[in-house]
């Protein structure tokens, strides 16, 4: 697999989750976005989702904002 997608993040949500939202996902995290936590607990939530390894994503762009491209290999 290998795939682009456009996520939307959340962060200081109640629980982290995942939702399909206009042509991407948006993604809801405990974490506050400090010192790429919230980078970090999107790769382990998405991780979790697509039941893949940590390693298969990567943030290609927004990596200090609320709106990111992920790619999944």
């Amino acid at each position: 697999m290998n795939k682009t997608i456009k996520v939307r993040v959340i962060p200081k949500s109640s629980k982290n989750s995942v939702e399909d939202f206009a042509g991407g996902l948006k993604v809801h995290l405990t974490t506050a976005p400090a010192k790429g936590k919230a980078n970090k607990a999107l790769v382990e939530t998405l991780a979790k989702h697509f039941k893949i390894k940590k390693s298969h994503i990567s943030i290609m762009s927004g990596t200090k904002s609320k709106n990111k491209i992920i790619k999944l290999t």
